[in-house]
């Protein structure tokens, strides 16, 4: 790390601490005692005000958030923000309706000698859900439902919520501690625990016709939530070992809760263990030919039977 960036950094570390040390510095930074005193004292000329507290484990006082150095990207780190913004077109992610102005702070971050590096990376690079035509097109469909926005906004709040949900002919509301908001198969999803008949529930975001903070005076705090979850966990009814193609395949795409336990240091071996709810003819279809996609290289330990069925339904190739 350049001595520039070492001292922001260290500015940074310091300024939202009320007390640190020279040890602590050195530890941090993996810099020697000599060097974090010089930097510490150059810090000190920039105006950032520190007392020394003399004395054998005598440190350094500062007033919080007195002086913040201006942030500095390197060129490296602007080509990394760029990279992630790009891929992130047609997500369905909030606040990128402004994307030409943001697209242009960014090169403003660099020399203009730099910013033809990243033009460049814009014409070659193409990340999945692009239109490689015109990779800047944004479709109607891949805009983000308008409730989102405005979810993020409040559960920043609270995450104490009471959510509106339209369900086939049905409006119904329900005051839930959120756990939390994800993108799975094109959509956004919120994981809830419902406050009334304490129990956790999946509604879409594109369900959505209110959003706003609880009314209700009961609070909960996230470690009893997940307390009562994990009592209410049901048992593992599918259990299967992947081989090497399988993990390969289950890296490309898996869903959002699933975790592999990998069964040798290599990591070519592994076991899943999960809940599937063979009553929802939905997520019975979904796993179904997620099992499918993750081909041949997998065993059986513990099946359902409803998705044995499935399964011999579409191949022969897993009950021989």
């Amino acid at each position: 790390m350049k001595k520039v960036e070492r001292i922001n950094t260290i500015m940074r570390y310091i300024n939202n601490r009320s007390y640190f040390t020279i040890s602590e510095i050195m530890q941090e930074f993996n810099i020697s005692r000599s060097t974090a005193i010089r930097d510490i004292r150059e810090i000190e000329e920039m105006g950032m005000p520190l007392e020394a507290e003399v004395g054998r484990d005598g440190g350094y006082s500062v007033m919080n958030n007195s002086v913040l150095p201006s942030i500095r990207f390197t060129d490296n780190e602007v080509k990394a923000l760029f990279i992630a913004f790009m891929a992130s077109r047609n997500q369905q992610l909030p606040y990128l309706k402004s994307r030409q102005s943001l697209a242009e702070k960014l090169l403003g971050l660099i020399p203009e000698t730099q910013q033809e590096n990243l033009v460049l990376l814009n014409q070659i690079l193409l990340f999945e859900g692009t239109n490689p035509n015109n990779p800047d097109l944004l479709d109607l469909s891949d805009l983000p439902h308008p409730m989102l926005e405005k979810l993020i906004q409040i559960l920043l709040l609270d995450r104490h919520l009471l959510v509106t949900v339209k369900e086939g002919n049905l409006i119904s509301s329900y005051p839930i501690y959120l756990l939390h908001l994800y993108r799975e198969k094109n959509f956004w999803q919120i994981e809830g625990f419902d406050l009334k008949e304490e129990r956790k529930k999946i509604f879409l975001v594109d369900h959505l016709t209110n959003v706003e903070l609880s009314p209700m005076k009961k609070r909960v705090n996230k470690k009893k939530v997940l307390e009562k979850l994990r009592k209410q966990e049901e048992v593992n009814n599918l259990v299967i070992e992947l081989g090497p193609k399988a993990i390969a395949q289950f890296r490309k795409y898996h869903p959002l809760k699933f975790s592999l336990a990998y069964t040798n240091p290599y990591q070519t071996t592994a076991i899943l263990k999960t809940h599937i709810n063979v009553s929802m003819p939905e997520e019975l279809s979904d796993i179904t030919n997620w099992l499918l996609f993750l081909g041949e290289d997998i065993k059986f330990k513990i099946v359902p039977k409803e998705i044995k069925k499935c399964l011999q339904e579409r191949s022969s190739t897993y009950f021989k």
